[in-house]
């Protein structure tokens, strides 16, 4: 008999014999097979530190000359910046008020005559 009992077309083919496809299981009927063969399988990746908090509001410091409006103090902190950084040139003598900023960016305003004030 061609289909052993298995039906018509396409019956006991697939992946029911390996408990699925890929890395399926692996949380659950393949936790086995994982501990043995792949212990490092769900490891950390250690090229992102643990500890690693990346900014999620930010804005450069060639982008302050339009956020100014002809004011000189600028409170980045109350308008939900929270890191300044060095990217583009700065024409003002701003003080400004940031959470964090970069060497860079420090350095651009300190030399356009501005001065900083970070918050902690």
């Amino acid at each position: 008999m061609r289909t052993h009992g298995y039906g018509q077309i396409g019956q006991h083919r697939h992946s029911g014999k390996q408990g699925g496809h890929g890395n399926a299981g692996l949380h659950k009927h393949k936790w086995s097979w994982l501990v043995i063969n792949d212990p490092d399988h769900f490891g950390r990746d250690p090229f992102r530190p643990p500890g690693h908090i990346k900014p999620s509001r930010w804005i450069n410091v060639g982008d302050l000359d339009q956020l100014a409006n002809g004011v000189k103090f600028l409170d980045l902190s109350g308008l939900g910046v929270e890191k300044l950084l060095g990217s583009g040139k700065v024409s003002g003598a701003y003080e400004v008020k940031v959470a964090s900023l970069t060497k860079k960016a420090q350095a651009k305003i300190e030399a356009a005559g501005g001065k900083i004030a970070t918050q902690e």
